[in-house]
């Protein structure tokens, strides 16, 4: 495959093609002008074109026929005075341009144009289709546009494609502003090739055919999808003459452009005979109105809405078709009533066992399973089953007696990831035997100490002295110059005991601020409060820890973590410059395969963030700096503080267009190898089983330069921070794509080898040789 990047210093092949046909100021009166400025930018210009109107044909090939050529030579700008010849011109006698006229698709024209002619010229360097004869915005256009149906054909031969439309509201064809346009794409074009993306096949440009077009701004966008209301034909009288598609097209565009109109087909009247079918004929008729509604629905960001504002749009594409889910393997036609598996749903929070009840309800089938409250309730104590419970409820002995037929949703064994201080060191001792890791960019090397009370600190940075040294070169530094360091507890969770410091004196006051007086605790213990609330899904994880009369576990005292605060975080003028961290929600698999799920959340800090340099001389104000919303009065009910990871800016300064996938791309890097570097090098504290399945939930704060790095992960994570309005565009989603993949294969209802869906990746599969 040729590279996708171009050379701008010298003159690009360029093969264009359309769907409207040769020149002609009534129905394909762009063309001439956007090959002349092509050509007048010192660029080889090819043209193959379809001899006839091809629109809403997509990317079809004409079968049965052979393909037969003519040979169109322009004639004046804007003039219909080109002639269409049967031969070609003798290369030795005449000069002057030549196009290809085919009497077969656009998509056909791409193939003839690059396997058949113009070998003389070079390697094709990218294809334009277009311009088009009108807007090619949204789904409803674009998925029957010949025009974009090239540049697809183009795409999947590996060919750089650009689909390139004008969206008119004056059927004037004004020579100024279609020069103005033309000039304009050109530049795009130029633009696009030089600066290809990464994992794009072809850009769908709209142009606003509107004078000044090229001042206005130039947006990446997405495409909307919509749907037609009603059908798009329209009966006519069988007595009526057919209108040629040229004369159709025009009529469908001007009335759908200019007016935002149902366009009206020819009238007549029917037969008056009364039959037993009335004799109709059947006229395409598209009723444009479904799209402007649609357009005018839609929030920004999108194609129709750019253009709609006067916008020129770059929706990057896909030559593909996905797939909606990885639905693969047998289906198994039952002969009698007896479910496939029985399930037990027993969460404590009413979000997650609604979502979850609907999740299995959506992917089976009410008759495919049957909802128990225990397991005395199961026929057998083979009987498959399905435990979706609170950690403490789980019935691992069950499933490590049956693991053949009982499927659980926890690990019994994870701390290698789920605590603070273990998952640090996994990831040190990963990094330490495999130095080119990824974690090494993407994980903060941390220090963990045990702790007691604050009079023992002295001793407790004993080992840990890079963090002693940090603290003491900070003595001398300006304010704007010290290290910032993040103090964690082991095992605290919902923001609890998080604070900031960049000195001893600081983190000592940090610990004598958690002590509790004797004389004020009856119990006589003194521990720290701001750990009192510890996670109970950690609590009950592989080791017996030690409580006090309060429930407060001993080994979360203890056990604490520095990490080297990040600064500066990635801050978006659209959230007031809020601090956010990224909610991932990761799916791991038996032993062991691992999956992200594409719909990320981004979780905002309650206000604007300043470094905390700035509050140095005065309580630092943890509500500019913690990003969990647990943290926050009101929680995720704040407006604003959780939004979709997708729905964020699209443009940030310093950061490319794509800086999201980007993101989430790495996202998708470390979470695979932090997971196996706790499969692999932590086995003792993570260990999988084939009949379980988890979620986690995995944390992430992207700094300025768009880096993600990894914060924390979180067995049981809290769901209801997404909140109503995300319910079920985000967690219900989750769970509908868990029993799919996880459930689904494990009890014969689906392929145990699926590699991921569209909304999760897979991003390890790591065999570990534990089997059923």
């Amino acid at each position: 495959m040729r590279s996708k990047k171009a050379h701008l210093n010298c003159a690009m092949h360029i093969l264009v093609v359309n769907d409207d046909g040769p020149p002609s100021n009534q129905s394909s009166p762009y063309i001439h002008s956007l090959v002349d400025n092509l050509q007048s930018a010192g660029h080889v210009v090819s043209v193959v074109l379809p001899h006839q109107q091809r629109s809403w044909i997509g990317k079809a090939h004409l079968i049965g026929a052979s393909v037969r050529p003519t040979y169109f030579r322009p004639g004046t700008l804007h003039e219909d005075d080109g002639t269409i010849h049967e031969y070609p011109r003798c290369d030795d006698n005449e000069d002057g341009d030549e196009w290809l006229l085919i009497d077969s698709t656009p998509a056909s024209c791409v193939q003839i144009g690059l396997f058949h002619y113009f070998q003389e010229r070079g390697p094709i360097d990218v294809v334009v289709s277009g311009p088009n004869y009108g807007r090619n915005t949204t789904a409803l256009f674009a998925l029957s546009s010949g025009t974009i149906g090239g540049a697809m054909e183009a795409a999947l031969y590996g060919k750089r494609a650009i689909a390139l439309s004008y969206a008119f509201s004056s059927s004037d064809h004004d020579p100024v502003v279609i020069a103005e346009a033309s000039k304009h794409s050109v530049k795009l074009i130029e633009y696009l090739c030089e600066n290809w993306a990464e994992g794009v096949d072809l850009y769908n440009v709209n142009v606003p055919l509107e004078p000044g077009m090229s001042k206005s701004k130039v947006l990446y966008t997405d495409m909307l999808d919509n749907r037609w209301t009603g059908s798009c034909f329209q009966a006519v009288d069988a007595a009526l003459p057919d209108e040629t598609p040229q004369l159709q097209e025009l009529r469908l565009r001007e009335q759908g452009e200019l007016l935002g109109e149902k366009p009206t087909p020819a009238s007549g009247k029917g037969p008056r005979r009364r039959l037993r079918f009335q004799h109709k004929h059947f006229q395409w008729n598209p009723d444009f109105t479904d799209v402007w509604k649609s357009v005018e629905a839609s929030g920004p960001g999108n194609d129709g809405r750019a253009v709609r504002e006067g916008m020129t749009s770059v929706t990057p594409l896909k030559a593909n078709f996905m797939q909606s889910a990885a639905i693969q393997g047998e289906i198994k036609l039952s002969d009698n009533d007896e479910p496939a598996f029985y399930s037990i749903v027993d969460s404590d929070d009413p979000y997650v066992q609604k979502l979850m009840q609907q999740a299995l309800q959506r992917r089976l089938g009410e008759d495919r399973y049957q909802l128990i409250s225990t397991l005395d309730e199961l026929p057998s104590s083979s009987t498959p089953v399905f435990q979706y419970r609170e950690y403490e409820r789980l019935d691992f002995e069950h499933a490590m007696m049956k693991s053949t037929s009982s499927l659980v949703n926890a690990y019994i064994i994870r701390k290698a990831l789920i605590r603070k201080h273990y998952l640090s060191n996994t990831v040190t001792n990963w990094i330490a035997k495999h130095p080119e890791s990824i974690l090494r960019h993407h994980v903060k090397f941390a220090f963990d100490f045990e702790l007691d009370y604050a009079e023992f600190l002295d001793e407790a940075l004993l080992e840990a002295y890079e963090l002693r040294d940090s603290l003491a070169q900070n003595e001398t530094k300006p304010a704007a110059d010290k290290e910032w360091w993040i103090l964690k507890a082991g095992m605290s969770d919902r923001g609890q005991g998080i604070r900031l410091f960049n000195s001893e004196d600081q983190l000592r006051e940090i610990f004598e601020e958690w002590e509790v007086d004797d004389s004020d605790d009856e119990s006589g213990s003194e521990r720290p409060d701001a750990n009192a609330n510890a996670n109970k899904h950690e609590h009950n994880d592989d080791e017996d820890d030690d409580s006090d009369d309060h429930g407060v576990v001993t080994s979360q005292l203890r056990h604490f973590i520095a990490q080297p605060y990040i600064d500066p975080p990635l801050l978006l003028p659209s959230s007031s410059n809020r601090k956010f961290h990224i909610r991932t929600y990761v799916l791991a698999v038996g032993s062991l395969k691992v999956y992200v799920f594409r719909e990320m959340l981004a979780l905002f800090a309650a206000k604007p963030y300043c470094p905390p340099w700035e509050d140095e001389d005065e309580t630092i104000d943890l509500a500019r700096h913690l990003t969990n919303t647990c943290f926050q009065e009101g929680g995720s009910a704040n407006e604003g503080s959780v939004r979709r990871f997708w729905e964020l800016d699209p443009h940030v300064p310093g950061l490319s267009y794509n800086w999201k996938e980007k993101v989430f791309n790495q996202i998708c890097a470390v979470t695979g190898e932090v997971f196996e570097a706790a499969a692999r090098g932590m086995m003792v504290h993570f260990q999988t089983l084939p009949n379980a399945f988890e979620l986690f939930g995995v944390d992430f704060l992207v700094d300025k330069d768009g880096t993600p790095w990894l914060l924390e992960l979180n067995a049981y994570p809290d769901f209801g921070q997404t909140g109503e309005e995300l319910k079920d565009l985000v967690v219900g989603r989750l769970f509908e794509e868990t029993v799919d993949v996880a459930v689904k294969p494990f009890f014969g209802m689906g392929d145990s080898s699926v590699n991921g869906t569209k909304d999760l990746k897979l991003v390890a599969n790591i065999e570990l040789g534990r089997k059923t």
